[in-house]
C-alpha cells in the first residue's frame, strides 16, 4: 500500500556531495523503519543508514554503515512523506544504486524490509 520514489542520484566527483530524497506515497506509522540500501555494480545489496519513522536523534534512532557514518546523514520529514539521505565526502566506492526501503524491524538486513524505491544512481568519479 506504501509506494516509495527515490530522487537525486547524479554523477558527482569525488569530494562533492549529493543528497537523495524518497518520497512514499501512503501513511508511514510511527513505529516503521525506514533506510537507506545501496548496490555497487556486480555486487551485493548493501545496508547505508536508517532511522526510525518518528524516533528522536541520539542512541537507538539513527545507524549507519560504518562505511558512510560521519560522511552521510539519514532524516525524515512527516509532514511530507519524505526520506532524505544527504551524503558528503563522497568517495569513489560510493557509486551504487541508492534505494529506500521502509519495515516493520530496526534491522540492517535487507530482508526485513518489505517496501522498496525503484532506486537511483550514484555515480562517483575521481
Amino acid at each position: 500500500q506504501i509506494q516509495l520514489e527515490e530522487s537525486g542520484g547524479g554523477s558527482v566527483q569525488a569530494g562533492g556531495s549529493l543528497r537523495l530524497s524518497c518520497a512514499a506515497s501512503g501513511r508511514i506509522y510511527s513505529s516503521a523503519v525506514v533506510a537507506w540500501f545501496r548496490q555497487p555494480p556486480g555486487k551485493e545489496r548493501e545496508f547505508v543508514a536508517l532511522a526510525r519513522w518518528r524516533g528522536g536523534s541520539g542512541y537507538g534512532s539513527e545507524l549507519y554503515a560504518d562505511s558512510v557514518k560521519g560522511r552521510f546523514t539519514i532524516s525524515r520529514d512527516g509532514a511530507t512523506n519524505t526520506v532524505t539521505l544527504q551524503m558528503d565526502s563522497l568517495k569513489i566506492e560510493d557509486t551504487a544504486v541508492y534505494y529506500c526501503a521502509r519495515g516493520s524491524q530496526y534491522s540492517t538486513d535487507h530482508l526485513a524490509y518489505l517496501n522498496w524505491g525503484q532506486g537511483t544512481h550514484v555515480t562517483v568519479a575521481s
